[in-house]
């Protein structure tokens, strides 16, 4: 398990209690509405089958459920799948190595989960590998905001607030306010959107297209596997 796998595993693993309603609270209220904008993109018949990837507590695989697919849940940490009201079956595992067979799935989503692996590239590969020609694969993850207000906003908010929110709550919750915005800064730095976008290709996913939300703090991507 690489370094960067367990540092995941550890922070989610103590955060898992309050995960749902501080992500909302942290984010103004705008993470509910980012989440049910990625739910959208997912373009399947009821009764589809889905594959919901760093799941966490199911804010997102609830929300597919309500749409009349069946989904699947995967994520790294455990104490995360054993939060949240249940949503289908929940699957242990790694995004980087997918215990199903190819083209499994009628569609697929991920959250905030491509900063927590080593290779990127190579897990949105593995992503688009269980999903079916034709099936839709929609994303959610933070973003930097591009104007130099809300960049000035966004920075202020993720350097100071968010941690001594964070500290109101717990230490787990301190520290991953602190994590937050080097986490995400760093990320977009190393891979801008147009790299982003060369992954999906290479991943065999065609008809691309993103949306930043709420002033650029974050960002949608979506399309459909070739």
């Amino acid at each position: 398990m690489s370094t960067r796998t367990r540092h995941a595993r550890s922070l989610f693993a103590g955060i898992a209690p309050e995960y749902e309603w501080m992500g909302a609270m942290l984010s103004f209220g705008q993470d509910p509405r980012w989440r049910r904008f990625l739910v959208g993109r997912i373009a399947a018949p009821p009764g589809a089958r889905v594959l919901d990837v760093a799941t966490g507590t199911g804010l997102v695989a609830r929300r597919l459920v309500g749409r009349g697919y069946h989904v699947t849940g995967l994520d790294a940490s455990e104490p995360m799948l054993r939060s949240g009201p249940p949503a289908g079956p929940r699957v242990a595992g790694l995004a980087e190595r997918l215990p199903f067979e190819d083209g499994a799935f009628d569609g697929l989503t991920f959250t905030y989960l491509l900063r927590y692996v080593d290779d990127p590239s190579a897990t949105l590969a593995e992503l688009g590998r269980v999903v079916r020609p034709g099936g839709s694969v929609a994303s959610l993850e933070f973003h930097v905001p591009s104007a130099r207000w809300a960049y000035t906003a966004w920075r202020a908010y993720t350097s100071t607030v968010m941690p001594v929110i964070g500290s109101i709550v717990s230490s787990d919750w301190n520290r991953t306010g602190r994590f937050l915005g080097p986490s995400i800064g760093s990320f977009w730095r190393s891979h801008p959107l147009d790299d982003q976008l060369r992954w999906w290709e290479a991943a065999g996913i065609d008809s691309v297209s993103s949306r930043t939300m709420s002033n650029g703090a974050a960002i949608v991507t979506w399309g459909v596997k070739r």
